[in-house]
């Protein structure tokens, strides 16, 4: 066969799919480097389960990519293939046809990816090219299918991925983004309808788009990755393996049963968890992470779930994904022992794995709008008497108390406002940082939009200062950042936080020998967390963030 060498691409320099722009923050193509991570992480669990064999060297097992953008994945396991079944199929022409007419199948997000899926798998976008390294197919798609898919929209919304009707409905020049995979309601009848037969699949592997706009605020978006994970199990491959961002562990629009399901299901045996998705995706601005997971049909038992973050060293432990009590997927492996030394210390001999709700901080931190005022508020320049002081976005206002009916439990009272968004590092997750916006103390008589959230009230200056002290604490806000999916920071995120005694200083000394951290322990938190000035001005650090869950 002329065409050998075109099954070579990773050795040329540099290889093309390195270069390639991302089509945007949402759909995002896979470096070649790291299919290959997460093709290792499934030859090794084929290995363990199969006495030793070799995944590559299998002739019957059939991989599919439902998210097919750059055809990374598909092009390196053809890769794979065809050296592990070098001594099986020994004519390169022949192993070649084999491989990609019954072993490689793909489902191209929009046209332009299935072309280029095509171009990167079959060396041409018509896998009846001339330049096609395949000899035995009949039509140009080969299995790389792409058909233009409608969505179903039901009172402005997709009834299937709640894309906004507004937004997608946009006539047959432009890409409708109604991905095929999650635009039915039997997945299996989808796959046969698409690839003939009865189509059953061993290996499910892809990248999927993370999110579509769903009609609301701004930028708002609801995720649509979960749908991908939820139809590839339908499915009911021996193998998934797909990266999707990592906020779904504690938070996200729409995603608690997703995350119900995919905590309590034995057979989500790795997760592999970067705390920076530039480390995997350089350049792209996606806060909050990415993960890449492997379940296994067959064989249900711990997970091993392993933590990435530039050049620390891997942390690695084989767990539960829930603890009793809790409803989340607690991130950290070296938190998870933090955590459990904070809990056993307030509960005493009870060992469930919660604070009871009177000692738990978050009963003292207001829901979103606290006093009812958006964020776009503006309050007048000038006090007329009897003016309330506002704090907002970009500074303060005044505005007559008699228009405030909500939160007026605060009005008269001492309290601390914090930021609802965390301070920003740019599109990137970087570590040590300050979790939470820097807190500052709001004198009775005072209230904000909804740029911040309020936290009391109390008593007395003495009190809120007790608290500005414990917030300030690098453990406290690492208890913050375990229940944290993303840079917004409502209520629940502070639901691992104790309360304290008010009427005293609080340091993270005392709060290490409180609760008998190792050496080890202490400095994990130093290098996660970074230690907060309080005497910065914590109004020039909001980041205005209404859109995220």
């Amino acid at each position: 066969m002329s065409g050998q060498a075109s099954l070579s691409l990773r050795g040329r320099n540099p290889d093309v799919l390195t270069c390639i722009a991302n089509l945007s923050n949402d759909e995002v193509f896979t470096p070649p480097e790291f299919a290959n991570r997460m093709l290792d992480t499934l030859a090794e669990a084929w290995a363990v389960d199969n006495n030793g064999a070799n995944l590559w060297a299998d002739e019957t097992v059939r991989f599919l990519d439902p998210c097919t953008k750059s055809g990374v994945f598909l092009r390196e396991i053809t890769a794979r293939l065809t050296k592990g079944l070098a001594d099986k199929i020994p004519a390169l022409q022949a192993r070649v046809d084999h491989i990609l007419t019954r072993q490689i199948f793909g489902i191209g997000i929009t046209r332009l990816t299935s072309l280029m899926a095509r171009r990167s798998v079959y060396c041409s976008k018509h896998a009846l090219g001339a330049h096609s390294i395949a000899q035995s197919f009949t039509s140009d798609d080969g299995n790389i299918w792409f058909e233009r898919t409608e969505h179903s929209w039901v009172d402005g919304k997709c009834s299937f991925c709640s894309a906004s009707q507004t937004a997608l409905d946009r006539g047959e020049g432009l890409e409708t983004h109604a991905y095929t995979f999650i635009h039915t309601s039997d997945a299996k009848t989808r796959v046969q309808e698409t690839f003939g037969g009865d189509m059953q699949f061993d290996v499910i592997i892809g990248n999927p788009p993370y999110q579509l706009g769903d009609g609301g605020y701004g930028t708002s978006a609801a995720p649509i990755y979960q749908l991908f994970v939820e139809q590839a199990k339908a499915l009911e491959p021996r193998y998934l393996s797909m990266i999707i961002p990592a906020r779904w562990f504690a938070g996200g629009k729409g995603l608690d049963e997703f995350r119900e399901s995919m905590l309590t299901d034995d057979h989500l045996r790795s997760i592999d968890d970067y705390l920076s998705a530039s480390d995997v995706f350089p350049g792209v601005g996606l806060k909050g992470g990415v993960c890449y997971f492997l379940w296994d049909r067959d064989n249900a038992g711990a997970c091993r779930v392993s933590t990435h973050f530039k050049d620390w060293p891997v942390s690695i432990a084989n767990r539960p994904l829930l603890e009793g009590g809790v409803d989340i997927f607690i991130r950290f492996n070296e938190g998870l022992s933090i955590l459990k030394k904070v809990i056993e210390i307030e509960n005493g001999q009870d060992q469930a794995f919660s604070l009871p709700e009177n000692n738990r901080f978050d009963q003292l931190v207001s829901t979103l709008r606290p006093f009812g005022l958006r964020t776009f508020f503006r309050g007048n320049f000038a006090k007329r008497p009897g003016d309330l002081l506002v704090y907002q976005n970009g500074g303060t206002g005044y505005i007559a108390r008699s228009l405030i009916s909500t939160g007026t439990q605060f009005i008269d009272k001492w309290k601390l406002y914090v930021g609802r968004a965390a301070p920003g590092t740019g599109n990137k997750d970087s570590y040590p940082h300050k979790i939470i916006s820097t807190p500052f103390v709001g004198e009775p008589g005072t209230i904000s939009s909804e740029t911040y959230l309020c936290i009391g009230p109390f008593d007395t200056k003495t009190q809120a200062e007790s608290v500005l002290s414990y917030l300030s604490c690098r453990l406290t806000r690492l208890l913050i950042l375990l229940h944290k999916p993303s840079q917004d920071t409502t209520r629940k995120v502070y639901t691992f936080v104790p309360t304290q005694d008010w009427t005293r200083r609080w340091t993270d000394e005392a709060l290490y020998e409180k609760y008998n951290l190792s050496e080890s322990e202490i400095a994990f938190i130093e290098k996660v967390v970074r230690p907060m000035d309080l005497t910065s001005d914590a109004l020039d650090e909001v980041v205005v963030s209404e859109d995220e869950d």
